[in-house]
């Protein structure tokens, strides 16, 4: 059963510790939400479950009913501390103590590897967690890229917009054209503040990314390339292109409209720039 926001004072206060804004910890205290967010993630018999963030352990528990096995990342030394002793007895249990992440663009090793032996044994995989806030966009580009069959958190509302952001509008970017490249988006639900402890001052929403790979070996290249010319979105595109270091070429052999921004570009258009480019310029684009 999932956890009151009582019981969650309870396990801190034994634990010596409190929400840390560092690690951007906001903890589930609808215990409605908790299920709501393992049912997101679709988990069948046999499921290995990634959980960056647990926390106090209530989607955890959750997530150990549902999955053969839950692979739980925490940054935090007192909460990975308490998890110890309250799941030590779980033979489905892990704990990876560290950041989710070694860097911006990288995932911790300890991680990677477990992903890779569980996609080397055929087992799907999946991510199902309330993400630390301060990292789930790039953690969830990297978990895509690496392999993760489903994803199912919670994030800032406006990040969910950017992921499922339409080309033309202010939230359409970089994360928008990759996520949607490698991923069906869904934003399933808002969540209010009030859903949280301590409540965060933005409106959450619940996402899923359904992984459907466009980009294979080329994703962390095709992912520069896009933010290198979106770093000047106020310009044409051909300008962008241009201060980005690339030949404008690659847009005009699309027979796209170059006075255009590059906002206003599809992510299959920005998939076939990326694609006139590796023609024109391997060695730049080269994965």
């Amino acid at each position: 059963m999932a956890q009151t926001k009582q019981e969650i004072l309870a396990l801190l206060s034994q634990a010596d510790t409190e929400p840390r804004h560092r690690f951007g910890q906001n903890f589930m205290i609808d215990q409605n939400l908790v299920r709501i967010v393992a049912d997101a993630g679709l988990i069948v018999a046999g499921d290995v479950v990634i959980e960056v963030g647990p926390g106090t352990g209530t989607l955890t528990e959750e997530l150990l009913q549902r999955a053969s096995r839950v692979i739980a990342v925490e940054i935090d030394r007192d909460l990975a501390g308490m998890l110890r002793q309250t799941l030590a007895g779980n033979a489905n249990f892990v704990l990876i103590e560290g950041d989710a992440l070694s860097g911006k663009h990288a995932l911790n090793p300890s991680l990677a590897e477990v992903i890779g032996q569980v996609r080397s044994a055929g087992a799907p995989v999946k991510l199902v967690a309330n993400l630390p806030y301060n990292i789930a966009s790039p953690l969830a580009i990297e978990l895509l890229m690496a392999g993760v069959d489903l994803l199912a958190f919670t994030v800032q509302k406006e990040v969910a917009d950017r992921l499922k952001a339409p080309a033309g509008g202010d939230d359409f970017g970089p994360l928008s054209v990759v996520a949607q490249l490698l991923a069906r988006v869904e934003i399933l639900r808002t969540l209010p503040p009030q859903a949280f402890w301590p409540a965060p001052k933005i409106d959450s929403a619940l996402v899923r990314l359904t992984r459907v790979d466009r980009l294979g070996s080329t994703a962390h290249h095709f992912s520069i390339f896009v933010h290198k010319v979106f770093a000047y979105r106020r310009k044409t595109l051909r300008k962008a292109i241009a201060q980005a270091g690339y030949d404008p070429a690659i847009a005009t052999n699309c027979r796209l409209d170059i006075t255009l921004r590059p906002e206003q570009f599809s992510p299959d258009q920005w998939l076939a720039m990326y694609s006139a480019l590796r023609a024109m310029s391997p060695e730049e684009s080269a994965p």
